[in-house]
């Protein structure tokens, strides 16, 4: 019997860098997915009977229905914060990312194997929305002129350098 050799895992694939679009650029993207957000909440309030006291409820039902969970966690040192989000089942062709010096905006887009568009709505064909949008606010100012951005099997890795905190000098 011939020995085959497993498959590489998918951890081992190198890291591939992207390259942080212009945050106004990347904010008249999200805008639009922030509408089609609010139109399905709006749908969703108009199909209740326009019963109030559920927008919160239609907002998150609206964001489940539209946009991909993206978990993400962070840690920060006395130099630089670290992002890791998770964005399994997009790459990196498929997402564009912004940095400014209080947040990092992710925002990713299936081709429409997944969603289809319709005018003015979106229809769900598959069980999977077809979109990111996670802005995450950052504990401390960044430098984004300085980050490092990669995406490497599902996960985008964040480096973004602190800026100087000035010290706060005491009389003695």
């Amino acid at each position: 019997m011939k020995s085959q050799r497993a498959p590489k895992p998918k951890s081992d694939l190198p890291a591939v860098r992207l390259n942080p679009s212009n945050p106004a650029d990347l904010q008249r993207k999200t805008q639009k997915v922030q509408l089609a957000v609010a139109r399905r909440a709006h749908e969703l309030f108009e199909a209740r009977g326009r019963e109030h006291g559920h927008d919160r409820e239609d907002w998150l039902r609206a964001e489940s229905e539209l946009l991909c969970p993206v978990s993400v966690s962070m840690s920060e040192s006395e130099d630089r914060i670290s992002v890791r989000a998770n964005v399994v089942g997009f790459d990196e062709t498929e997402l564009e990312v912004s940095i400014e010096p209080s947040c990092v905006t992710i925002l990713g887009r299936k081709e429409a194997s997944d969603t289809k568009a319709k005018v003015g709505e979106i229809e769900q064909t598959g069980s999977h929305p077809g979109q990111i949008l996670e802005v995450v606010d950052l504990a401390a100012e960044v430098l984004p002129e300085h980050a490092v951005v990669e995406w490497q099997a599902g996960v985008l890795k964040f480096e973004l350098p602190t800026a100087a905190r000035k010290k706060i000098e005491t009389a003695a």
